[in-house]
């Protein structure tokens, strides 16, 4: 869902429409054991695109998060409206902050918000770590000043004053259906650790109704039999639940936490930072949207059922489709891919041919 009023001014008007539209920053495990947190947030629109994307690389997410709290989520909205005063000098408001800790230490994006006769302004955005930017230095030069009709901002923010859903995600619950009890434990004891609450089951079909539209996903484990996940599939569809079914590439717990990341990812594919993504034994194809970094890590099951992964690629990307070079060695037997940016994560098996 994307909230906005009105249709874009003439440039000669300086006018440009606000509005909100949602987006993930995805966890994951990651290969040196550690963990990235699971966040899903509104992002602000400039003319119906993300802000965040003019920002390129930039991981980070906006104030008005999901997992926040309803008094202080409101108090972000209050202040976005002008409503209570702005938490840094200078009328300087956060905009974007570090999806992994709530304070300032890690950096923040930070904008002058004011008014202006009838019309909102934001302008002079920073990078910020201590109390008073360097504009000179630490400025974004060319985002902004954005100028937006007063009654047009406000009405995009008073919906979620108003009783509206925030316009987040669905439920990120995710219920694991499978057979390897030992794998399951640890899929779910990684899902919750970065922020997705995950469940255990093999009784589904069961389950009350209203309790199955608390799921956004349903994983069934490789070990499923088909006429179990279609009994279950109706069950989901029986209750109108608007759940996404993913079926478990290989007992790797990275890379089913990176399959149902994808999974939960509602942003509209047209706003999306990665755009493909896919493997052969000779080579892997990624396709961003924007400049920025892209990680590509291969997972593998050998011969004797153990588990590798191996980074392929950690670097810049300029916006477009790139070829990136794959080690048959580290892509031989049973391979899946996955390729992570800032803004989204993809899976995809390595096909041969």
């Amino acid at each position: 869902m994307t909230y906005s009023e009105g249709r874009s001014i003439p440039a000669e008007h300086e006018y440009v429409t606000f509005g909100l539209a949602r987006a993930m920053r995805p966890g994951g495990v990651l290969t040196d054991g550690g963990y990235q947190a699971h966040r899903e947030f509104l992002d602000f629109t400039v003319d119906g695109t993300p802000l965040l994307r003019r920002l390129a690389d930039l991981d980070a997410v906006s104030p008005l998060a999901a997992d926040l709290g309803p008094s202080l989520f409101t108090s972000h909205v209050r202040r976005l409206l002008l409503e209570d005063e702005p938490p840094g000098p200078g009328g300087r408001y956060v905009i974007y902050g570090c999806p992994e800790c709530e304070g300032p230490e890690c950096g923040v994006v930070t904008a002058v918000i004011e008014q202006d006769g009838g019309d909102i302004v934001w302008r002079d955005f920073a990078w910020q770590t201590d109390e008073n930017p360097d504009l000179e230095r630490n400025g974004y030069h060319g985002i902004g000043p954005f100028r937006f009709r007063a009654g047009q901002y406000r009405a995009v923010l008073r919906q979620l004053l108003d009783g509206d859903d925030r316009g987040l995600a669905p439920a990120r619950r995710v219920l694991l259906i499978g057979r390897r009890a030992a794998v399951l434990a640890r899929l779910a004891a990684a899902l919750r650790t970065i922020g997705i609450g995950a469940e255990i089951t093999r009784d589904a079909v069961g389950a009350h109704e209203d309790e199955l539209r608390t799921y956004g996903v349903v994983a069934f484990g490789r070990a499923v039999d088909p006429a179990e996940r279609a009994a279950v599939r109706r069950a989901f569809e029986s209750a109108g639940a608007d759940a996404v079914f993913v079926e478990g590439l290989a007992p790797i717990v990275p890379l089913l936490v990176a399959q149902i990341e994808q999974a939960l990812d509602r942003t509209p594919r047209e706003q999306r930072r990665l755009a493909g993504l896919a493997a052969a034994p000779d080579g892997i194809t990624v396709e961003v949207t924007t400049p920025g970094r892209v990680r590509v890590v291969a997972y593998r099951v050998d011969r004797l059922y153990r588990r590798h992964a191996r980074d392929l690629f950690d670097d810049h990307l300029e916006a477009g489709r790139h070829r990136i070079a794959a080690d048959r060695r580290a892509v031989r037997g049973e391979t899946f891919i996955v390729a992570r940016t800032s803004g989204g994560v993809l899976v995809a098996p390595v096909l041969a041919g």
